[in-house]
């Protein structure tokens, strides 16, 4: 019977919780760490789409500035990288298939060309060794013959050579323009899209400080959030408590007027002490040691709170 009664009393004293304070009380409040969205450029306030005391989700768009100049660049820049493409398209592609026809035909006929002429050298070298035609007329034929060669090699090389397009020199230099247009799109979209702003995770809107129609200057807030995750509380405890404190550990906490205790998970401990005397000369002025503490709370019980309230902290 008295085992029962001593795992009855264990059980009652692990269930209490933040319900039994074993190792002090002391008071707090709670703090808040805001977050503070604006936009790296400025413009007049187009859309305020959240207002004080909402509930925005993560991703949800809070505020819009007027973004027509951005979107005139942006477009800009999206032709220019179309053509700066086209160009580099035209360099490797070589010349059009009309133009390479148009040679090959040119070639067909210097081959032609050169037949014939092949055919005369051959006649007039017969005739030649028969003293019929004269030297001048045999050397006129070996020089058309030559030409008709010459002819039809240039030729040739031309048509390899259109079908190669540019140069490397020139390729290079067209896909490097791509390039410089592609970073132009990038930074232009940027800042288009810089002119409107977000919610980064689930808060609460705790203030908007433009109206819209109102010009907003680079870099200044429009809405203030107060994600659940950055609520804490804050206390002081002196320094001969501060060993029964350790990072993880778990207090109580309940707001004036509250019916509900809260639990929060202690997450910073300061490493100086506060309110402290330059020199500590006895006992009693170590008295004055206190050391702020901070813990965070959970999602649900966050909701449930406010930046301000004052609030008493037990130890478990």
């Amino acid at each position: 019977m008295k085992i029962f009664l001593v795992f009855s009393a264990f059980a009652v004293a692990l269930f209490a919780g933040c319900a039994k304070n074993s190792t002090g009380s002391f008071q707090g409040y709670i703090e808040g760490e805001y977050v503070y969205v604006a936009a790296p450029l400025g413009g007049a306030l187009a859309n305020l789409a959240v207002s004080r005391g909402d509930s925005a989700k993560a991703g949800q768009m809070l505020f819009e500035l007027e973004r027509q100049s951005e979107a005139a660049a942006l477009a800009q820049a999206g032709k220019n990288l179309t053509q700066a493409q086209a160009q580099l398209d035209d360099l490797t592609k070589g010349r059009r298939p009309t133009e390479i026809a148009s040679l090959e035909a040119q070639r067909e006929r210097a081959q032609a060309n050169l037949k014939l002429a092949a055919a005369e050298l051959a006649r007039r070298e017969k005739l030649g060794g028969s003293n019929v035609i004269s030297k001048e007329e045999l050397d006129q034929a070996r020089a058309q013959n030559d030409a008709s060669k010459a002819q039809v090699n240039q030729l040739a090389a031309d048509l390899a050579t259109a079908r190669l397009g540019g140069r490397d020199d020139a390729i290079r230099a067209a896909q490097a323009a791509v390039e410089s247009q592609n970073a132009a799109v990038a930074r232009a979209k940027w800042s288009f899209d810089q002119k409107q702003q977000s919610a980064p995770a689930g808060a609460l809107v705790h203030d908007t400080l433009y109206r819209a129609g109102e010009f907003v200057a680079a870099g200044n807030p429009v809405v203030v959030l107060l994600p659940p995750a950055n609520l804490k509380v804050r206390f002081f405890v002196p320094q001969e408590k501060l060993a029964a404190i350790k990072i993880g550990g778990t207090v109580c906490v309940k707001p004036d007027g509250a019916a509900k205790t809260f639990s929060a998970t202690v997450n910073y401990i300061s490493t100086q002490a506060e309110y402290t005397p330059p020199v500590i000369f006895s006992r009693e002025t170590r008295a004055n040691l206190v050391f702020m503490i901070e813990a965070k709370f959970s999602p649900a019980d966050a909701a449930e709170l406010r930046p301000g309230q004052p609030v008493d902290v037990d130890l478990k």
